[in-house]
């Protein structure tokens, strides 16, 4: 007999590592008390100590480099205004390092000699954020507005002699700024000027501090890894993969080493070596780490090892430590299972559909170890959200849970996904954003023909931006679906972009289209607007502290839908764009297996 949700949504991941200054310690994110906390361990399968004992998730931390501490951020009932917040090793002590708890603060890291930090915030104007800079020991308003935005800015990191920072800005996920900016005079240096939408991400200082190294598809379609000469202006060919994106890079500015990483078809390959100039890698060596999904890279103080996260569909997220040299790993946590053994889990296989204009749509397709192959088998199409986001085959204890209960489990990576190059990622802007959802009918069709499957036991589900296409796939495409599972998702978007956040609106308006402009085509593609067409029992859930799509979606969506289908709503108080604290995934992934076993099961 199968274990309950409860067991399933026990299962531990632990990732998002930091290494100390000392090179023992590593600081990490497990979720083992219901929601992620810091904990820190000492050795390759060390016991760890819990750091952080909060009802709230911590979102990241941050050793210093020089002390026994590190910074954590935290935000309160999932509204995204995250705070930042200093921890003291020896003594446990936590100081409120930012006390503006209505502002939004994205770390931006540490000076190198420990004495500051960067980060920006929206709290001079909502809509908008600055660059600070403020001393380890100061707190509030004593952090220093070094310059000021007029859009969406990330900090990326300070330059090795700790003089400037770089600097991005986001206009939408496939188009971006790079800029350096002297922390003195608050003179930014724009690197990446350009037509069209590029991207230029994962920004990172070169070792001499005389060039910034990034991922671009500024000459292709997908991400190469280039590097510029800050002085110049001069853009350098580093590396480039035929197919497919390399869509991150670390730099240790001390030891020169580099590491970067490839997005082939949703799985990580790793690529490690060191600079033998600006723009020659080597002795590349690829680390001897499990297939599937790896990131949040981490060096130690000389750059010798780092620490990364690497999670696989059959195994949750745990922190291994690489040899750069070498590529030996060794794994460092062992996030427990509940008691489910590892080897229950079952692994994806990668499938690619054709859809209505010849493509061939990626997916990854898992059928649970009770299939026979005698059209029995019900389905979910779980859809991402983002838009611009992939499905990769990292550990889900939910899909897990569906597996072992008899359900298939299928992921489409519709147009507009990310990780399959720029076109492809465009193919659903604004007027095509209809076209994804007829990817998701041509994945329901190409099921049909599955031996596996029950076509009649089909359902779709999905979040947030995939909450759109759970409801648009059931406006459009009635007849196809036995139940829908809408969490967080957008229902008219119109209301969606007038109500979200102010920080957010520009960069998604960028995506569906503006309210100024093409509000009668966001008004003929939202759900609601057709929500009559609907025949399939529909599940709505939400976070009450949404703050990206407002519970006001959930509340018109059930109000219009429950006239002619069955509807259920669940509404979290304390949660927000998702549902992150253990018991309430408990007692909504519960009441999801609920309806699902007494509409499709």
């Amino acid at each position: 007999m199968p274990h309950d949700i409860e067991r399933y949504l026990n299962v531990r991941s632990a990732y998002g590592a930091s290494v100390a200054p000392d090179d023992e310690h590593v600081a990490f994110l497990m979720d083992t008390t219901g929601v992620p906390q810091v904990w820190t361990v000492a050795a390759p399968g060390g016991w760890p100590e819990q750091r952080t004992f909060f009802d709230e998730r911590v979102t990241f931390a941050s050793f210093s480099p020089e002390r026994e501490e590190f910074v954590f951020g935290m935000d309160e009932g999932g509204n995204e205004r995250q705070q930042l917040f200093r921890y003291d090793l020896p003594t446990g002590e936590i100081t409120n390092l930012t006390a503006h708890p209505d502002a939004k603060h994205r770390w931006g890291g540490w000076s190198h000699d420990g004495e500051r930090f960067a980060f920006a915030s929206n709290r001079r104007d909502e809509s908008v954020f600055d660059v600070y800079v403020q001393d380890r020991d100061a707190g509030g308003d004593e952090a220093e507005l070094v310059a000021e935005g007029d859009g969406w800015l990330t900090v990326g990191g300070w330059s090795p002699d700790d003089a400037r920072l770089i600097v991005s800005e986001a206009y939408s996920n496939f188009d971006q700024d790079v800029s350096v900016l002297d922390v003195e005079t608050g003179e930014l240096t724009h690197l990446t000027p350009h037509d069209g939408t590029v991207r230029f991400q994962s920004a990172e200082w070169g070792p001499d501090g005389e060039r910034v190294y990034l991922v671009s598809d500024r000459d292709s379609d997908t991400l190469d890894l280039w590097c510029v000469d800050v002085d110049s202006g001069a853009f350098s060919h580093v590396a480039a993969d035929a197919d497919w994106e390399i869509d991150g890079v670390a730099i240790d500015d001390e030891s020169g080493r580099i590491v970067y990483s490839t997005n082939v078809d949703g799985y990580t390959e790793l690529t490690v070596g060191e600079f033998a100039g600006p723009t020659t890698i080597a002795d590349p060596t690829t680390p001897d780490l499990p297939q599937g999904v790896a990131g949040g890279i981490a060096f130690d103080s000389i750059g010798e090892r780092f620490a990364i996260t690497v999670t696989r569909r059959s195994d949750p997220a745990n922190v291994y430590v690489v040899d750069a040299e070498t590529g030996a790993t060794e794994r460092w946590t062992r996030a427990a299972t509940a008691g489910i053994p590892r080897d229950s889990f079952v692994e994806p296989e990668l499938v690619h559909y054709p859809t209505f204009d010849g493509r061939e749509i990626p997916a990854f397709f898992t059928l649970p170890e009770t299939d026979t192959g005698a059209g029995e088998t019900p389905v979910i199409v779980d859809i991402h959200g983002g838009p611009e986001s992939q499905r990769r085959p990292s550990f889900s204890a939910v899909t897990q849970y569906f597996l072992a209960n008899g359900y298939a489990v299928f992921e489409p990576n519709v147009r507009g996904s990310a990780g399959y190059g720029k076109a492809y990622g465009h193919l659903d802007d604004v007027e095509n954003r209809m076209d994804s959802v007829a990817d998701v009918e041509a994945a329901v069709e190409w099921l049909h023909d599955h031996p596996a499957v029950d076509p009649d036991r089909i359902v779709a589900m999905g979040g947030s931006y995939g909450g759109f296409m759970v409801l648009a796939a059931m406006t459009e495409y009635p007849d196809l679906w036995a139940a829908g599972v809408d969490i967080v998702g957008i229902a008219n978007f119109v209301t969606f972009l007038e109500n979200t956040g102010e920080w957010r609106r520009k960069l998604r308006e960028a995506e569906y289209g503006s309210l100024e402009d093409d509000r009668e085509f966001l008004e003929s593609i939202s759900p609601l607007n057709t929500i009559e067409d609907i025949r399939a029992p529909l599940f709505v859930l939400h976070g009450e502290n949404d703050p990206r799509v407002p519970v006001s979606e959930a509340h018109q969506l059930v109000e219009a839908a429950s006239d002619h289908v069955r509807v259920r709503e669940l509404v979290f108080e304390d949660e927000g764009h998702g549902i992150t604290k253990l018991e309430n995934r408990i007692d909504a992934y519960g009441a999801i297996v609920e309806f699902l076993n007494e509409h499709v099961h």
